[in-house]
């Protein structure tokens, strides 16, 4: 079997003998290489990212799915959106080896777990109006796999993005994405090229999906919620810049807090005829 490209031997050697300024400038120069290789998958990415956005408008829900680094990036992704986006919590979530619970515990050995990921998704009432997206660098995880199979054989779609060329997840997803970011600095530590690329991805999904989905008008988030005082204050400036007929803060202030925030607030306004 030939080794994958993400466990291939770096192009770097003797580390322990280069300086701080040398490791930097490398690590720096690897880590330049990850926006272009997505940008060759565009074209991939853009096909799950409207698969994505059909189940949701339609009321199903996406699923991350995944271990280790890639796991773990996506359930930090899957946290945020309630707050920056107002949406429901159910609508994004996460299925983590190991339990979104031991998060910070590193269970590495649940990769290999076969089971979980799909008795998961059956706790949740997984169906055929959510969508599935499967993380894995290395394209095998077991745990990712079957969890994808599982969720083809009773009509569930899939997605997955993966950092190997033909790999077997990518078989088992609908819509798959293959992110080729190559050799690791440090051979074999997917945490660095192959997660940063994921962190990008997550980002690219989440938010692309939400704009389309209404979550942002302009360029701002106007459905965040007040969860604290700059928030609150982002939200009045963004209030006062939509409308600037009204001027006194402390007013907006007061109905953003009693509406929860900017387009709740506007369509408040709205229906008592002072916008």
């Amino acid at each position: 079997m030939a080794l994958r490209l993400t466990e291939q031997p770096s192009k770097y050697d003797n580390l322990e003998k280069k300086s701080v300024d040398e490791l930097i400038t490398l690590i720096n120069q690897e880590d330049q290489t990850v926006p272009k290789a997505i940008e060759k998958v565009l074209p991939d990415l853009s096909r799950l990212i409207s698969a994505i956005e059909t189940q949701l408008r339609a009321g199903g829900r996406m699923f991350y799915c995944g271990c280790g680094t890639g796991g773990r990036l996506s359930v930090l992704d899957a946290i945020e959106l309630p707050n920056t986006y107002g949406i429901n919590p159910e609508m994004i979530q996460c299925v983590l080896a190991g339990g979104v619970e031991n998060l910070v515990l590193a269970l590495e050995e649940k990769e290999d777990d076969t089971e979980e990921g799909w008795r998961t998704l059956q706790e949740r009432h997984v169906s055929s109006k959510d969508i599935v997206v499967g993380i894995s660098a290395s394209g095998t995880t077991p745990y990712v796999l079957t969890t994808l199979r599982k969720c083809q054989e009773h009509g569930i779609p899939t997605g997955s993005f993966v950092n190997n060329a033909g790999s077997p997840i990518s078989q088992y997803s609908d819509y798959p994405v293959e992110v080729i970011t190559g050799p690791e600095f440090v051979t074999g530590s997917t945490r660095m090229k192959a997660g940063t690329s994921q962190k990008l991805i997550c980002d690219m999904i989440s938010t692309t999906v939400l704009i389309r989905l209404g979550r942002v008008e302009g360029n701002r988030m106007v459905n965040v919620r007040l969860i604290n005082d700059k928030v609150v204050d982002r939200s009045v400036r963004m209030f006062m810049d939509r409308n600037p007929q009204i001027t006194d803060y402390e007013y907006v202030k007061k109905m953003i807090e009693k509406c929860g925030n900017v387009k709740k607030t506007e369509e408040y306004l709205k229906e008592k005829g002072e916008l």
